[in-house]
């Protein structure tokens, strides 16, 4: 399931990735094509692999075997066409914005007209418009992410990889960078990884799962959504319900629940209809403390938990 049925152009192929530390294999035999506008999501369980795949993507770690190229060509002659957000972005908290993305303006051969142009267009994107002065030690955990973003698109390149950039976040700065996202994939081709499923189906078109250092499935978002269309019911819940979850495990009407660490997901062979106004009654009757019901939609976190047989978490 590795392919679209939209030809989206050749961008990145990543050829039997393998990295060993010591007698531990981190990333073994791992490929990938990446098409041009892919915004991928790269998921697994802790421990999958997924750091050190990015950072050999990037350039910074060494593969012991495989290679990253571009059209067909070695990335690391190509780095100006990459940005990178490592997964703990470390500032010279002395520093203000506009110092940290000129720093790294320069790394990247760019002169200072290009630079002073740049920066109050890439603090607009990312929005830290009036920012430029204020030292990073007085940012937010929103604030900083963002300028991680800003850092690694300062220099327009034509792929973006960024490691875990929601996970730490708050609502408010999740919902922030996700945005971000969300307008960067207009052009840009990303990949990234996450622990939070629900957020990263929302800006990604294609997600891959990697477990034990390997890749075990790859798929395109809509592919799987017209494959799995049934009458479901996703909730998330502010808090579990123990009482009404075993109204649920007895009621005739579904025919399968599986608990995820956010809710829970339903589906039925009745009609939509019915489940609906007989599960959204019962929410009711039992006092259930949600904050979002998604009827009728695929979940890649049960679709992640069947897969997988574990939480992401």
């Amino acid at each position: 399931m590795g392919t679209s049925s939209v030809n989206l152009g050749l961008e990145i192929e990543l050829k039997n990735l393998t990295k060993r530390f010591g007698e531990h294999t981190a990333v073994n035999d791992f490929s990938l094509t990446i098409n041009k506008g892919d915004c991928i999501g790269l998921i697994g369980p802790n421990g999958a692999g997924k750091t050190t795949l990015l950072r050999m993507v990037a350039g910074i770690l060494k593969e012991n075997k495989g290679s990253v190229l571009l059209n067909h060509q070695s990335i690391e002659k190509q780095r100006q066409l990459i940005g990178y957000l490592p997964q703990y972005p470390q500032f010279y908290d002395w520093m203000n914005a506009e110092e940290v993305l000129t720093f790294y303006a320069k790394l990247f051969g760019m002169n200072n007209e290009e630079i002073k142009e740049k920066i109050k267009e890439t603090l607009d994107l990312v929005g830290l418009t009036g920012c430029e002065k204020r030292r990073v030690n007085d940012f937010s955990g929103g604030m900083r992410q963002r300028l991680g973003i800003a850092q690694a698109v300062i220099h327009k390149p034509r792929f973006v990889i960024l490691d875990e950039p929601v996970s730490a976040l708050d609502p408010i700065g999740r919902r922030e960078v996700l945005d971000l996202v969300d307008i960067i994939k207009k052009d840009t081709t990303i990949i990234f990884s996450t622990h939070i499923l629900n957020d990263a189906q929302e800006v990604c078109n294609r997600f891959c799962i990697m477990k034990q250092g390997e890749k075990i499935e790859d798929f395109y978002i809509a592919d799987l959504q017209r494959k799995h269309a049934k009458n479901s019911i996703s909730i998330e819940l502010s808090a579990f319900n123990s009482k009404w979850l075993d109204y649920l495990r007895n009621l005739d009407l579904i025919d399968k629940i599986v608990e995820t660490p956010n809710g829970v997901y339903l589906e039925s062979m009745a009609e939509n209809q019915n489940l609906n106004r007989t599960i959204l009654k019962s929410m009711n009757e039992y006092n259930v403390d949600f904050s979002k019901v998604e009827v009728g939609k695929f979940s890649l976190e049960e679709y992640f938990m069947k897969i997988v047989g574990e939480s992401i978490a």
